[in-house]
């Protein structure tokens, strides 16, 4: 072999050498590369042969495949990184799939199973509810319950005379601008808000209760698509400007580095413990649940100020409060993308977000509605010592679509955190909205 060929094999085979361990090195989220399609192929046989269980471990299998390939690329995507990528991606991705018939029955079932059958959702906001309330320190835990009701009332009525100004401009009535548009963005989400909401519009109405969803669930998920953009925007602003940022702590204590600190402490993990926090999570639901049948008020929120009077009363055991902390940590970092991906799947129609984009002034009306709502948090959250950009988020969480869209929208900051509030925002924010709503139709009539 002469010296030219020589020199050719020692330039190619470094080459050869260095695409195949990059494509050896390369991951999917955490997973190497080959072993994510080792998975997949595995995954997809299953479905495709009905061979996937239509239970829990089948609707894992598919909603974390795809949740962790969506997540990873959402957060590498230029501009779209910016703006909640990974939760817009894992959302609306598996939307548009279910819309073309791209995913096939056997994984259908499995996911409904996973969402429906073994009420995936209200485990995951247990968790974190359950966690980031007793992992966090009293005094911001007490000072934020309380303060965060003036930039809820204050961004609320930002958002409807907002909505209502921009609706003027293009043509809409007061009338359908607020009941039809405003009300759903506001009202708390599907289940808890559009479903009575629906039911009261058409006793009222005399019309039947049908007509009426099809007409308020587009304005609440472009209102919810838009908090979620806004919401990776307020991420990217913190990281710009760190002194409007309290990276998941909503009030200003004075000492909050060293509180911060002490929530984010890397205290040994035992097992055993997270086990003991699961339990406690699920008792606190479970607990919610029982009780709304006497107080008359929603479990979640029975199940949040249960959680804060045992943390603020010193009645959980340090241990078992760590057990719960890292439960939640466990559950916010491992499931946020494919649990975005279940309710994608089940509770996104891409029909109805269509619809809504194709008009524009429809558009310029839910948009205006959730950043007049968000600005006013921000804003209005320096003047009681809270962090703007945490204060905008949870202001911001009035106008997702229940217990759905706060994951979204804090998945897409990166403020897990702050899911006591935000189910406060949603749940007794959406709550009074409803009942307004339905006292102002009734005397419409």
């Amino acid at each position: 072999m002469n010296s030219n060929n020589l020199n050719k094999v020692q330039l190619t085979e470094p080459v050869s050498d260095n695409a195949f361990m990059k494509i050896i090195n390369f991951k999917v989220g955490v997973i190497p590369f080959p072993l994510y399609l080792v998975l997949a192929v595995i995954i997809y046989a299953a479905s495709i042969y009905g061979k996937l269980p239509a239970d829990m471990i089948g609707g894992f299998a598919v909603i974390m495949i795809m949740g962790i390939l969506l997540g990873d690329v959402g957060q590498k995507i230029p501009v779209l990184k910016d703006i909640g990528g990974p939760a817009i991606l894992s959302i609306f991705i598996p939307s548009i799939m279910v819309f073309y018939n791209l995913i096939n029955p056997s994984a259908m079932k499995s996911i409904t199973a996973l969402m429906k059958g073994s009420n995936f959702l209200y485990l995951y906001i247990s968790c974190l509810v359950a966690g980031s309330i007793l992992g966090m320190d009293r005094k911001v835990l007490v000072q934020g319950f309380v303060r965060m009701f003036i930039p809820l009332v204050v961004g609320t009525l930002a958002a409807i005379a907002a909505g209502l100004f921009v609706g003027s401009l293009f043509g809409y009535s007061m009338y359908r601008t607020f009941f039809y548009i405003i009300i759903p963005i506001v009202g708390g989400g599907i289940g808890e808000g559009i479903i009575p909401l629906s039911i009261a519009y058409s006793e009222i109405l005399g019309k039947p209760q049908e007509t009426f969803i099809p007409q308020l669930i587009p304005a609440a998920m472009l209102g919810n698509i838009v908090a979620i953009m806004v919401a990776g925007f307020l991420k990217r602003l913190g990281e710009k400007r760190p002194e409007l940022s309290g990276n998941g702590v909503l009030v200003r204590t004075g000492n909050d580095k060293d509180q911060l600190t002490a929530q984010t402490a890397d205290k040994p993990i035992e097992f055993p413990l997270m086990g003991a926090g699961l339990l406690i999570a699920c008792s606190f639901f479970i607990w919610g649940k029982f009780s709304e049948t006497f107080i008359g008020i929603p479990g979640a929120i029975i199940m949040i100020f249960s959680a804060a009077i045992v943390k603020y009363s010193n009645l959980m055991p340090t241990k078992m409060e760590q057990g719960a902390y890292h439960m939640y940590r466990f559950i916010s970092a491992s499931l946020t993308w494919p649990l975005l991906v279940g309710l994608g799947v089940l509770y996104t129609p891409w029909k109805d977000v269509v619809l809504v984009l194709a008009d524009p002034g429809y558009i310029a009306i839910c948009a205006s509605t959730v950043l007049a709502m968000i600005s006013s948090g921000f804003f209005i959250g320096k003047y009681l010592n809270m962090y703007p950009i945490e204060s905008a988020i949870v202001t911001g969480c009035h106008s997702g679509l229940g217990g759905t869209g706060d994951v979204a929208i804090l998945s897409a900051s990166n403020r897990m955190e702050l899911m006591p509030f935000a189910q406060i925002s949603t749940r007794i924010g959406g709550a009074c909205m409803i009942v307004i709503a339905t006292l102002l139709m009734k005397m419409s009539q």
